[in-house]
């Protein structure tokens, strides 16, 4: 592969990548606005730490529907106009916050926008998996997370220094960009054929691959897609079909060990957890390491995937992740619930939470949305992404509404001990039933599933 291909796919995944740091500027959004909101000091209006909460989640319970929406229409209109589409509610959106004057508004904003949300964690994996080489793929789908977290860094260091309808009216910016860009970028290849559109495909062939002979390629993708197309592509093939069973399980493990780590929570409640943990550092400031780190670490790992592999890094992270997560909540437990004297380790909190955020960041953010685009043929492929994400707000928002109710009700150190309990859980079935698929075409992962080797072959 030459240095103009490299470049033309990197460009085109960076311009479709424009979405992702819109979703994670409204995912993050609540983490320096919501305190304004329930302290009333500095907003119009007030609202409850309960209507709060509902508001955080509402962008998780919106992408359900609509994840099916973006997979009829993923092989309808294609995967490029899916992405476009999502600007739309996006902008809307940070139009809503602008002008918001009760909770109902804030919370309808934020239900519209995880339509978009849902439309492009459907799509993207499915994109970006189809126009890239096997040998940078693991790079470029990891960044969907790099890009995602630059959203929450950027909405964290903005929402905290100027007023939320400045820090609206900033961030609108980023959809309008999109559509600007990615417009002129080519569809999937994959799309392409599917739709018999052979003269289309080699165009965007040539592109991607930065040279005029791309017959072979064309004929390898053209034999890929008339084998999957062979067998139907309805929704129950997901649950009848042996290597898409084993496809879901995977994808299911995987994302278990992302979401019930409490990553979603942390996020959305990150200035609240360091409000509460001491004086060691100012709220703000630690929240905005925090997501520097895992900005930082996640770029690492985008780096490093397609060389260390996939497995290594998740179990690196999901061990790490245990201890550091163990190590937070054993802090509040002694803090509020016996009489050790902690002043003399307000650090403890921070440091833990910034381990966590690094172990993390190394393989459990990024690496399941990868694999979701890796795992499924043509055929499916949209549906496996819609299952997906649906499965990943049912666990987000469930995490999320968990870590409110039980820091209410028992304090802060009750959900930390559950998530690293879970993370140390999804450690064991990583270990025993996710596979490697660094370096590994589509096809020859499809092959892997089908004949249920015990490793993919090197």
């Amino acid at each position: 592969m030459n240095t103009s291909s490299r470049s033309y796919q990197y460009l085109t995944t960076f311009t479709a990548l424009l979405t992702i740091v819109t979703g994670g500027l409204h995912y993050a959004w609540p983490s320096p606005s919501l305190p304004q909101y329930t302290s009333g000091n500095s907003t119009s209006f007030h609202i409850t730490e309960d209507e709060g909460s509902w508001i955080v989640i509402m962008e998780l319970i919106s992408p359900i529907p609509s994840c099916f929406i973006g997979a009829l229409l993923v092989d309808i209109i294609g995967r490029k106009k899916c992405i476009l589409l999502t600007a739309v509610p996006y902008f809307v959106g940070w139009l809503m916050i602008a002008f918001a004057k009760s909770a109902f508004t804030l919370g309808a904003a934020r239900f519209l926008v995880g339509i978009s949300d849902g439309i492009a964690f459907t799509v993207i994996p499915l994109y970006i998996a189809e126009i890239a080489d096997a040998s940078i793929r693991g790079l470029l789908a990891a960044c969907i997370s790099v890009t995602w977290i630059f959203g929450m860094l950027l909405i964290n260091v903005i929402g905290s220094y100027l007023s939320i309808t400045m820090t609206a009216a900033i961030c609108s910016v980023f959809p309008i960009l999109l559509l600007l860009t990615f417009s002129w970028m080519p569809e999937s290849p994959y799309f392409l054929l599917l739709k018999n559109d052979y003269e289309g495909a080699r165009a965007a062939l040539k592109k991607f691959k930065g040279r005029n002979d791309v017959d072979d390629e064309l004929m390898r993708l053209q034999q890929a897609v008339r084998s999957q197309n062979d067998t139907s592509g309805s929704f129950m093939d997901l649950f009848k079909r042996s290597n898409n069973q084993r496809g879901l399980g995977i994808v299911a493990i995987v994302r278990n060990s992302q979401q019930m780590s409490g990553v979603a929570a942390i996020s959305f409640y990150t200035l609240s957890i360091f409000n509460e943990a001491g004086d060691f550092i100012s709220p703000l400031t630690a929240t905005i390491i925090y997501v520097s780190i895992q900005c930082v670490m996640t770029v690492v790992c985008s780096a490093a995937i397609d060389k260390t592999g996939r497995r290594p890094l998740l179990i690196l992270s999901l061990g790490g992740s245990a201890l550091s997560l163990f190590a937070e909540g054993s802090y509040f437990y002694i803090k509020d619930f016996t009489d050790i004297d902690t002043s003399s380790f307000h650090f403890v909190p921070v440091v833990a939470l910034i381990g966590y955020v690094i172990l993390f960041n190394v393989g459990a953010q990024p690496i399941p949305l990868l694999m979701q685009g890796e795992l499924f043929p043509t055929k499916v492929k949209a549906l496996a992404s819609c299952v997906s994400e649906v499965y990943f707000c049912i666990i987000a928002a469930t995490v999320s509404k968990f870590f409110q109710m039980m820091r209410d009700s028992y304090g802060m150190y009750l959900p930390f001990y559950a998530f690293a309990t879970c993370c140390a859980i999804n450690l064991i079935f990583v270990i025993v039933f996710v596979p490697e698929t660094k370096g590994k075409t589509l096809e020859e992962i499809q092959d892997f599933l089908l004949t249920k080797k015990d490793k993919l072959p090197k």
